[in-house]
């Protein structure tokens, strides 16, 4: 079942596209019409292209790594932090600093900057400075909180990176591109497809259409971690000991419940009874035989 429909994305104007003047032709496949002067992009291989995108998604998420996303257009960036942030990834929306992914280590250093001026702050460390040293400390934290504090999880490489609007976040493409790390991104007509492995036809520039594509991935994603936890869960259910105990039989569950235990107790003393009945059954019977013995 497809995830989108056409009048869903007619109505966020996902079909808007650039000046026909300011066309990429390798967005020629994409694009289904000319209207006034403005390209118009076809909406069908839009929502073909986000069944695609949200398939690989669903599938990084259930394998338990992370999305890298990243939108600083202004229209685009509050959008993203707020549906991404509640799928717990990673998201630049600030700026790209340069070097994020090629030069990681140096960006894990400014991360650990900003956990040691925390710890400083927690162990009383800043106690024992100047007003003039806490106050540059303190802002410090904060510029470091502003550029990196999305990231502060991510450990390691992303497993793969979103992008809205490649044309203007080139840098950061280029970045994945060289460390191989598979780019989904929003296309517009002005943007080469060919240079993201999962391009979904858009329009980058208006709010709607880029929340509309953000919620769809986000979706995604929420259901692979989702079937992930489920995964783990039956996991855990299948190798719990606690079941091999209550094999055992009630006996055991008699020690948990004074209930149980006089149940059993009962059990118990009926068997015995049935058992010393049958030994004197046996007695008579051994009895009439041996006088049958006597009287031949």
């Amino acid at each position: 079942m497809s995830r989108t429909n056409f009048n869903e994305l007619l109505d966020a104007g996902v079909h808007f596209g650039h000046l026909k003047r300011k066309w990429n032709p390798h967005m020629a496949p994409y694009i289904f019409m000319e209207r006034n002067g403005i390209h118009i992009i076809d909406l069908q291989k839009t929502a073909a292209k986000i069944d695609e995108a949200c398939a690989a998604v669903k599938q990084i998420a259930k394998s338990g790594r992370k999305i890298l996303f990243v939108a600083t257009k202004k229209q685009a960036k509050d959008l993203v932090a707020e549906r991404v942030n509640r799928v717990n990834m990673p998201y630049a929306t600030e700026r790209w600093p340069g070097g994020m992914l090629t030069n990681f280590p140096t960006i894990r250093k400014a991360v650990k900057k900003m956990a040691s001026i925390d710890k400083m702050a927690a162990d009383g460390t800043f106690e024992n400075m100047s007003k003039r040293e806490r106050l540059q400390v303190t802002r410090q934290r904060a510029k470091l909180e502003k550029n990196f504090g999305s990231i502060a999880d991510l450990t390691r490489l992303p497993a793969a990176m979103f992008v809205v609007d490649i044309s203007k976040e080139y840098i950061a493409v280029r970045e994945a591109r060289r460390l191989n790390i598979p780019v989904f991104a929003m296309v517009d007509t002005n943007s080469d497809p060919n240079m993201v492995d999962f391009p979904i036809p858009a329009n980058d520039d208006a709010s709607k259409s880029i929340a509309l594509i953000i919620d769809k991935i986000c979706e995604a994603v929420q259901e692979g971690l989702d079937e992930r936890k489920m995964e783990k869960e039956k996991e855990a259910a299948s190798s719990d000991p606690k079941k091999e105990n209550d094999i055992k039989g009630n006996k055991n569950d008699a020690k948990k419940s004074p209930v149980k235990k006089a149940v059993v107790a009962e059990a118990d003393e009926e068997l015995d009874d049935e058992i010393s009945d049958n030994e004197l059954d046996d007695d008579d019977d051994f009895d009439i035989d041996v006088d049958v013995d006597d009287d031949e």
